[in-house]
């Protein structure tokens, strides 16, 4: 189904392209250029800076001025940034300083990440630009899950990253999605998308959502006298689940990306030119001033330096934050780590949501999810595998039951291929209270263990750093 020109009126499903040729047919009906078939290598008009090499002068300009009003918004705080790093590193301040400058500093950092990103995929075919900007968009999560995992000394790390993971997947899911059905139901009374994106992305967070739950209902489901079993063996027999699991959804996450990029790219790349069309800031954005390819990877390089020592900061803070300040690991990990992970996606999908591009700001947020529970958290595990941590995927029973019963509101939400302001209004406040119950739910104690498994020969722990279930 697609929006009408002005975006006010669906028309019928017949209206949308079914296939890329069908978009080269309209040629310039719709006020852009005659699209012409090209490899990957062949960097698309939209793209051109009509430079080469690096500028500085003009690539700092190109930056600050970012691409949207959001964005430059957003850069007002980067001198949060040397601010955080000197606080940090000389050690003056209370933690609940050094944690709020790291946490702000962190936002123009995750914004320069998804515009490089953004100006890298202009430069490419719609699919594979939509892939890459998603993906680098998660670099952000990747570093915090990393840190996290590797260079702190935090007891409750495991949970923590657990919390942070489904927390991820509800933010853009719940909280992001929402605000761009707000920001474009704002501006149209009705915003339609293709069933392409919504249908397949709907199927795949349902997958993902039972995959992550499988270790959890496996746990639960297990007695201990019942079975006659130790919680040792347990333990590591929902340890062992959590890496086939992690596997089987890295395995099917690659499957999806095939799918995307070779059999069916012609439908997504109609789609994507189609919404290209209708996008009310285009001219604009042909008319702006691009980074070259050599300053988008320039920009990524600093960018991606600046969020792993920020991340460094940032997740060092965490304990005595939450020591000091009594702050809950469920809301650390749930909310407030996933909503720093998250701002570039959530930037630059409510922009695409404002301007009409609602298959692309759906493609961010669904894409951005599936990402989250498909690659990103089964690549955590499998590295704490190989680093000998007993990381595995048994979560609470509160937050698995969040996150079904989230999956399927907003595949409710989807099915019908549109959306108005009231449906983001509604994720939105969804989100916050799931937020007011992360914050009211205690930390449960831990039971002391060997849970990273650093023994003489590398051997695994005998129990779990932690369990927090009964």
């Amino acid at each position: 189904m697609a929006a009408s020109g002005n975006g006010d009126v669906p028309q019928d499903k017949a209206a949308l392209p079914q296939s890329r040729q069908d978009v080269i047919e309209d040629g310039n009906g719709a006020g852009g250029e005659r699209q012409r078939p090209g490899g990957l290598i062949r960097v698309k008009s939209a793209g051109e800076s009509g430079r080469r090499g690096l500028h500085p002068i003009q690539f700092i300009r190109i930056i600050w001025k970012s691409s949207s009003s959001i964005s430059r918004a957003v850069n007002i705080l980067w001198p949060f940034v040397p601010a955080a790093l000197a606080v940090y590193y000389t050690g003056v301040g209370s933690p609940a300083l050094r944690f709020s400058l790291s946490y702000i500093a962190m936002v123009p950092c995750a914004n320069l990440i998804g515009f490089s990103g953004a100006e890298l995929a202009r430069k490419m075919p719609h699919m594979l630009g939509v892939l890459t900007e998603t993906t680098i968009g998660s670099i952000v999560e990747i570093v915090l899950f990393l840190v996290l995992l590797l260079s702190t000394e935090n007891a409750n790390r495991f949970y923590i990253i657990r919390a942070a993971i489904l927390g991820s997947i509800l933010a853009t899911m719940l909280l992001c999605l929402g605000a761009c059905f707000f920001a474009a139901g704002a501006r149209h009374v009705t915003a339609t998308f293709d069933g392409a994106i919504s249908e397949v992305g709907t199927g795949l967070l349902l997958m993902a959502g039972l995959g992550l739950a499988i270790p959890t209902i496996f746990g639960h489901s297990i007695s201990l006298t019942e079975y006659g079993i130790s919680q040792e063996d347990l333990d590591n027999r929902t340890l062992q689940l959590s890496r086939v699991v992690a596997v089987l959804l890295i395995i099917a996450y690659i499957v999806f990306v095939w799918f995307q990029m070779t059999t069916h790219h012609g439908i997504y790349d109609a789609i994507f030119e189609h919404d290209e069309k209708r996008d009310h800031d285009r001219h604009k954005d042909r008319a702006k001033a691009k980074l070259t390819l050599t300053e988008c990877i320039v920009s990524l390089s600093v960018a991606v330096a600046l969020v792993t020592l920020i991340a460094l900061a940032l997740v060092r803070e965490i304990e005595p934050l939450v020591e000091a300040n009594h702050i809950s690991d469920p809301f650390m990990g749930l909310i407030l780590v996933p909503l720093v992970e998250k701002a570039a996606e959530h930037l630059t999908a409510l922009d695409e949501a404002w301007d009409n591009q609602i298959n692309f700001a759906l493609s961010h947020c669904i894409g951005s999810t599936i990402q989250t529970a498909m690659l990103n958290a089964p690549l955590v595990v499998i590295v704490a595998w190989g680093s000998n941590m007993t990381l595995d995927l048994s979560f609470e029973i509160f937050e698995i039951a969040i996150l079904i019963l989230a999956i399927i509101t907003v595949g409710n939400y989807l099915r019908d291929q549109k959306s108005d302001y009231l449906e983001g209004f509604l994720c939105v406040i969804t989100y916050i209270a799931i937020a007011v119950a992360a914050f009211y739910f205690p930390t449960l104690p831990l039971v002391k263990g060997g849970g990273e498994g650093e023994g003489a020969g590398g051997a695994e722990g005998s129990e779990h750093v932690e369990r927090f279930f009964m």
